[in-house]
């Protein structure tokens, strides 16, 4: 039932997507959005995956591939990492990603970014990247970022699609509409990687309280949502065979 409802739902609200090539014509910045153990590790945290998930597998890997070629090009890397108070709960969510703690951390494959001279590493409190990236001086890292690095385009991975990764894109959209975001023009969402989490229509029936949450369906709606409000949605990500 479900697979069909998602066939519908891609017939009847489609997400335009095509093939897009990076080179060194315009400055692109890449941003990485919560790839931490407690989203993408297998029993990492309560938000975590409780088995090996394809989607999320995919995305890590993408992700992975997408840092590295960056960083080797001396590219721009910005990448936010979830990090809770224990004590001040993310309501609707159950308590994760403590900061501290191994939930807060990057994955594995991407902890050598830690000592990335060319990558900016910010902790989160909150679901919107943008937000959280808010200092008490009322000054933003994100902002500064792009305009320290004069960014025209960034392309946006992570988890998850529908929720932090769609918060952080409507935000940086809105700002940059405001014109408060120069020299940015361009949002890009690279789907293959975003990934979201499992909770299958079934579960969430048998438990209390809980509401389902299907991967790919939300996956779709995370995307359609974003692309409507002004982000470029791309299928796959090349780089220019010209670039180093």
């Amino acid at each position: 039932m479900i697979s069909k409802t998602i066939d519908l739902l891609k017939e009847e609200l489609p997400v335009t997507e095509e093939p897009f090539s990076l080179s060194g014509d315009v400055k692109t910045g890449l941003v990485l959005v919560d790839i931490v153990n407690g989203f993408c590790t297998v029993g990492a945290g309560n938000m975590a995956p409780r088995q090996p998930d394809k989607q999320i597998s995919e995305m890590v890997d993408e992700s992975v591939r997408l840092a590295r070629a960056f960083c080797e090009r001396k590219w721009p890397v910005f990448a936010f990492l979830d990090s809770h108070d224990p004590n001040i709960p993310e309501i609707p969510y159950p308590p994760h990603c403590f900061a501290g703690t191994d939930e807060a951390r990057l994955v594995p494959a991407l902890q050598w970014l830690e000592n990335e001279p060319n990558a900016t590493l910010r902790c989160k409190d909150c679901i919107d990247g943008f937000l959280g990236a808010i200092e008490k001086d009322g000054s933003n890292v994100f902002v500064d970022w792009i305009k320290n690095n004069q960014i025209k385009a960034i392309l946006v991975v992570g988890i998850c699609t529908d929720i932090c990764v769609l918060d952080f894109a409507c935000s940086a959209l809105s700002v940059r509409n405001r014109q408060l975001l120069a020299p940015l023009e361009d949002v890009i969402i690279y789907s293959g990687g975003c990934a979201t989490f499992d909770l299958p229509v079934h579960v969430a029936r048998a438990a209390k309280d809980v509401i389902a949450h299907p991967q790919n369906l939300m996956h779709h709606i995370g995307l359609y949502i974003a692309q409507g409000r002004g982000a470029k949605v791309v299928s796959e990500v090349s780089f220019d065979e010209r670039e180093p």
